[in-house]
């Protein structure tokens, strides 16, 4: 749902997971229509990562880790490839 603040006059985006219960349906499959959006929407993966504060400097660090990782990856790839050939 998309509203304007009334102060700040920006949208604000909510990304909550609701479900619709319809009479008759059990708890159970509701419960697992929960959980199939709280997956989707990654909120718990959001949660752990907001879990405790990372200062900018962390999220540079890590960012580079990562990066360094992915291009380690391709490059294996590469070379793994070249050798069948």
């Amino acid at each position: 749902m998309i509203k304007l603040h009334p102060k700040i006059k920006r949208k604000v985006v909510r990304a909550v997971p609701g479900i619709v219960v319809h009479p008759g349906e059990d708890f159970e499959s509701a419960y697992r229509k929960f959980k199939r959006q709280v997956d989707r929407n990654l909120i718990v993966v959001e949660i752990r990562k907001r879990r405790f504060y990372e200062p900018p400097s962390e999220r540079r660090k890590k960012e580079k880790i990562a990066t360094r990782k992915k291009i380690l990856r391709k490059l294996w790839m590469l070379r793994r490839y070249e050798s069948r050939l």
